[in-house]
């Protein structure tokens, strides 16, 4: 007969790992597209605790004196694995600027799509590119990484160990936000150079054939280039795909630097 006993120290303790676990596999890609069933996040999520608690074993004692003080050590728990699930997820919405951009220069700005990350309203272009991220997160084995960076994240941040300092989780936001401009227009530059190049062209047009309705060609036009230079520049999404996935493992370091 197996007798698996535990004190209540040891069930404190996996409580503490299964919040910060949970709360990075609700936000992480992926795993958070709704797509993904509930149940095999709850089920991922719980196997993760388990491994990650026996890994971690001898647990440490979790010192608290109040019901208030262990529920503000859950919060923090629960803070830190958003906020290394948000380093990976925002990078991953990259693709939606490239594409919106991408749309509105064709003219399909006003078709809309459900993103399967955000869950929200997207471009059409935004969200093939979404799809096709998604795709190679898991061809090319990123998804072992967030496991492996959350992982480590015990050893760098322990438990109620998070000490969360504002100035440099603010300057990794800031420095984001100057990459996510820079990597989304190198994504959607190709369709940018040729859009204005195509309205130089019909711009000499209206002028040399002004009797020509300009607006109701150029609308076509710049669907048909459009999707054409798309499909042609389909084999540098893996490229793009590496520069986002570069620029997710900087913002997560970034991010647990500035929890220690």
């Amino acid at each position: 007969m197996i007798n698996y006993s535990f004190s209540i120290y040891d069930l404190e303790y996996f409580l503490l790992i299964l919040t910060r676990v949970s709360c990075f596999v609700f936000i992480a890609p992926f795993f958070s597209m709704r797509n993904t069933p509930r149940n095999v996040r709850i089920v991922l999520s719980f196997f993760t605790s388990i491994l990650l608690y026996q890994t971690l074993t001898p647990a440490p004692i979790v010192e608290y004196s109040t019901v208030l003080e262990y529920a503000i050590i859950i919060i923090k728990e629960a803070v830190s694995g958003l906020l290394l699930g948000f380093g990976a997820t925002a990078c991953s919405s990259i693709v939606n600027f490239a594409g919106s951009v991408a749309d509105m220069e064709i003219g399909l700005s006003m078709v809309n799509l459900m993103d399967p990350a955000t869950r929200q309203n997207s471009s059409i272009t935004g969200v093939l590119y979404q799809y096709a991220l998604m795709m190679m997160l898991v061809a090319t084995g990123m998804y072992r990484y967030l496991f492996g960076a959350l992982a480590d994240s015990f050893t760098l941040i322990p438990v109620n160990g998070a000490v969360f300092n504002g100035e440099s989780l603010a300057n990794s936001v800031v420095r984001f936000l100057t990459e996510y401009v820079i990597i989304g227009f190198r994504i959607v530059l190709p369709v940018f150079c040729v859009m204005i190049l195509l309205n130089a062209i019909l711009g000499i047009l209206a002028k040399v054939a002004p009797q020509m309705n300009m607006f109701a060609v150029g609308m076509q036009l710049k669907v048909l280039v459009g999707l054409s230079v798309i499909f042609f520049i389909t084999s540098m999404l893996p490229s793009a795909a590496d520069l986002i996935f570069t620029e997710m493992r900087e913002l997560i370091v970034a991010f647990v630097e500035g929890m220690r």
